[in-house]
């Protein structure tokens, strides 16, 4: 059993469902983001997602955005995210990567699964990859035992959504709704649907991703899916702070809000 299946298979145990926790690396430094990941599992994040800042960004909204701007302008590299994974598996949690898909293939798939695999990494999250063209990182992140996590959305059709989670290994990741990440008021009814409907297609775990952002959210979601993945809150006390240490600290509190509502306690 994977690291990433284990805690998984544990929080499920404990009776909730797992907190993931989004950071892209290089913000506010390179040093900067490992530190706050590894403050993230410290405050109870219990999957780490590494986000590798990408020029074309079809799925970020504005807060990541800003955030793998800053990244990209300081000149973050792949290698800079893989030693980020290592220390989040040196925190005691499971680290994946989130990453669009060209980076990869410059990197090259078979160096990419190596070097990620090398690091402790779990396996990778692929935005704008969808299993169909997607083949030859499949292969290469089977080569190495990594996950190849897909996305799924509301307006999959039942065949594409049968496809993607026949595909997926690790867990299927369920788009809450239509668009770009960021804060919402609400998360909607369709992520809940999106679950269900994933489920029947044979996924045996989904994680909801896009618009969780406050302790009841996260309750709500927990309620229906194994995982619930966070990503613009806590991205933006980063982004709000006037110093590093009081970023951390405003994350961390964060962090701390989102695991008590995943376990019920919010």
């Amino acid at each position: 059993m994977s690291a990433l299946a284990e805690r998984f298979a544990s929080a499920k145990a404990e009776g909730h469902a797992a907190l993931m926790g989004y950071l892209p690396i290089g913000y506010p430094s390179v040093e900067g983001s490992i530190r706050a990941m590894v403050a993230m599992v410290e405050a109870g994040v219990d999957v780490v997602e590494v986000g590798i800042p990408y020029s074309d960004p079809v799925l970020d909204g504005p807060i990541i955005q800003r955030a793998a701007e800053v990244s990209l302008a300081s000149g973050t590299r792949v290698a800079d995210a893989l030693s980020a994974v290592k220390a989040i598996v040196a925190a005691g949690a499971p680290g994946v990567v989130m990453s669009y898909y060209n980076p990869m293939l410059q990197y090259g798939l078979g160096a990419f699964a190596a070097d990620l695999a090398s690091a402790g990494g779990s396996g990778a999250i692929t935005p704008d990859l969808t299993p169909d063209v997607g083949q030859a990182w499949i292969e290469a992140a089977a080569a190495e035992n990594l996950d190849h996590i897909f996305l799924v959305a509301p307006s999959s059709t039942p065949e594409r959504l049968h496809m993607t989670v026949a595909a997926s290994t690790g867990f299927v990741y369920a788009t809450s709704l239509m668009g770009v990440t960021g804060e919402r008021s609400a998360v909607g009814s369709a992520a809940e649907k999106l679950v269900k409907r994933a489920r029947e297609a044979g996924a045996p775990v989904v994680c909801v991703g896009l618009g969780v952002s406050t302790g009841k959210q996260a309750a709500e979601v927990a309620a229906y899916a194994d995982g619930v993945i966070v990503g613009s809150a806590f991205v933006r006390p980063l982004l709000d702070a006037t110093e590093p240490e009081a970023g951390i600290e405003a994350l961390k509190a964060k962090v701390g809000e989102l695991a008590a509502g995943v376990r019920g306690q919010a």
